[in-house]
């Protein structure tokens, strides 16, 4: 429970602090609803009174505004409906701002972590699948209006017969007993479901993948990952049969109870008005406000269970926006170029993970050099390259740029002297300009910047050239990039930010040996007076660099030139060139 007051605590000073204006709305909304639903109660035995008296013109007369009361405030009811949709939206959209804000600003290491990973799909299923933040607002609206309407019966009831509200609220205590076991039973299905229907997520959307389109055709492995689907979706089928037979029961036993609450509530108003000799219009208000707080204590019932369910699915939504978002660490502004990278006995490995990735690595880069590293897959070189960019923080050991702590640096003005293209860099639905530039910037220099890396000819067929939009994500006006092209359009980008130190991580791995040849050519002439570092499988870049840094198995093997390391014929990186030169042959 105190898991619960702390999660509605949060995400209403989260969501209130998005938007004020809808919580004072709701509120608001909520004090007339109650109002109406107590004059109601009145109403009847008041027009009953004046009957009862024969003052048949005057029950007309009050009847007639008891209609005009209540067409007013259903006009105002529908009027507040309108206006907390408007704002439902504004609220959502408010949310959805500041969730997005506070997940870039999370640390990279998240983004790879299977923990972070997991808490981020069950937010994910709960606010896109379940509608949880409308539900949950809005069942906290109609909470509030049940618990003034509530007040306001009880006190009726109680100047009339205090049995009356004991037996109301015996029947409140086993009902609330009767949703705690709803809840808990809520919760069990909510925490069985999330892996199965993860897996039945993963497999559907697969099928629907139209990148995947062609390996399903060429391997027929379409139908296998349909059978799947298939079995996933019969076991989320199960949960879900298995859900609603005991939502069934627990439901049952709350209507049971309701209808033997509301047989004692007729008898005991009934023996009262006959043994105390009162008019109808006492006994018509009495009935009118127990079948009235019995009602609404069926609906607070029903709304409780959406309340408490939609709580539950809040809990991940809460968490993520908790976590700890990257620390603000260095003070000290990198003005100047980048004239050496040191790292000195770095040791690393992945958050979660005893497996080290790097070991003791230790070496110096200075100003203007050109640097390859080579190495087998998974021997550390993408994940070198991370911590230089200050993704992740190693373990143990430091790495100094110009002979002082990377983490000592104010981080904006330490990454604006590093430009790096990775492998699986991205590009985004914004023109081929924007995508270079990523601001407003120089129209002329993105071209020419472009055409060194092989796009004029690409630009030029375009009919808006380089403000043509990529993809046809916002419509057919949009163009598709080959893989090729769209890592052109990545060095581009990263030529254009004008860094002291540039790193290519193996960002040509679309393209043919040719291609690529003739890109890290042209893209060593245009950086000679940066420092530069190389990343790729194919050796060919390594001919024209300074020196190789060779990996395996996270520690460094050798850091020479190509010249002298060629000469070592039982090294990896002899191995590595000569074998890839034979498949040229």
């Amino acid at each position: 429970m105190n898991k619960h007051k702390r999660v509605f605590w949060k995400f209403i000073k989260f969501a209130y602090k998005a938007h004020k204006s809808y919580f004072y709305i709701i509120l608001f909304q909520a004090l007339v609803l109650s109002g109406l639903n107590i004059f109601n109660a009145y109403s009847l035995s008041i027009i009953i009174s004046y009957l009862e008296n024969g003052d048949y013109r005057l029950a007309l007369i009050v009847g007639g505004i008891i209609v005009l009361i209540n067409l007013f405030f259903n006009f105002l009811n529908k009027l507040f409906k309108r206006l907390i949709e408007v704002e439902e939206n504004a609220l959502k959209e408010a949310i959805h701002l500041t969730v997005t804000s506070k997940l870039m600003r999370l640390p990279y290491a998240y983004l790879e972590d299977p923990h972070y990973l997991e808490l981020k799909e069950r937010a994910k299923f709960a606010i896109d699948n379940q509608n949880t933040i409308y539900n949950f607002l809005n069942s906290i609206s109609q909470l509030l209006q049940y618990f003034f309407t509530l007040s306001g019966l009880i006190t009726i009831l109680l100047i009339f017969d205090y049995l009356l509200v004991v037996i109301l609220v015996v029947a409140v205590i086993i009902n609330v007993l009767l949703i705690a076991l709803s809840l808990k039973t809520q919760i069990k299905f909510y925490q069985d479901l999330i892996p199965i229907n993860r897996i039945y997520i993963y497999y559907s959307d697969t099928i629907l993948d139209e990148k995947r389109a062609k390996d399903y055709r060429m391997y027929s492995i379409g139908e296998l990952l349909q059978n799947k689907a298939i079995v996933y979706g019969n076991e989320t089928l199960k949960y879900f049969r298995k859900f609603v037979k005991k939502m069934g029961i627990i439901t049952s036993g709350i209507q049971i109870i309701n209808h033997i609450q509301t047989a004692l509530v007729y008898i005991l108003v009934a023996l009262r008005t006959i043994r105390n000799k009162l008019p109808i219009s006492t006994f018509s208000l009495h009935i009118s406000c127990a079948l009235s707080f019995s009602q609404t204590i069926s609906k607070m019932i029903e709304v409780g269970l959406t309340y408490l369910q939609m709580l539950q699915y809040l809990g991940p939504f809460i968490e993520l926006v908790e976590l700890e978002e990257e620390a603000s660490v260095g003070s000290i502004p990198l003005n100047e170029e980048i004239s050496t990278i040191e790292f000195r006995n770095v040791t690393f490995s992945y958050p979660r993970s005893d497996e080290i990735i790097l070991n003791n690595v230790s070496f110096t880069i200075n100003a203007k050099e050109k640097i390859a590293i080579v190495g087998l897959n998974g021997a550390g070189k993408t994940t070198l390259i991370k911590l230089l960019c200050r993704l992740y923080k190693p373990n143990s050991g430091d790495i100094l740029v110009n002979g002082i702590s990377i983490y000592d640096y104010e981080y904006d003005s330490y990454i604006k002297q590093i430009s790096a293209v990775f492998q699986d860099c991205k590009l985004f639905a914004y023109t081929l300009k924007e995508n270079i530039l990523n601001e407003e910037g120089d129209e002329k220099v993105a071209y020419e910047v472009a055409c060194k890396v092989g796009l004029k000819d690409k630009f030029d067929t375009l009919p808006e050239g380089i403000n043509s939009l990529y993809t046809k994500s916002f419509g057919e006006g949009g163009i598709e990039l080959s893989g090729g092209e769209a890592q052109k359009v990545a060095i581009a980008r990263a030529l254009y930010k004008n860094a002291s130190l540039v790193i290519l991580d193996e960002p040509t791995s679309a393209l043919d040996p040719l291609a690529e040849a003739e890109i890290y050519q042209n893209f060593n002439d245009l950086v000679q007076d940066k420092t530069a570092i190389y990343i790729s499988h194919r050796m060919s870049s390594c001919v024209f660099c300074d020196q190789i840094l060779v990996f395996d198995q996270g520690e460094i093997k050798d850091f020479d030139s190509h010249e002298n390391l060629i000469k070592k014929t039982e090294s990896l990186y002899y191995h590595l060139f000569m074998t890839q030169a034979k498949s040229y042959q």
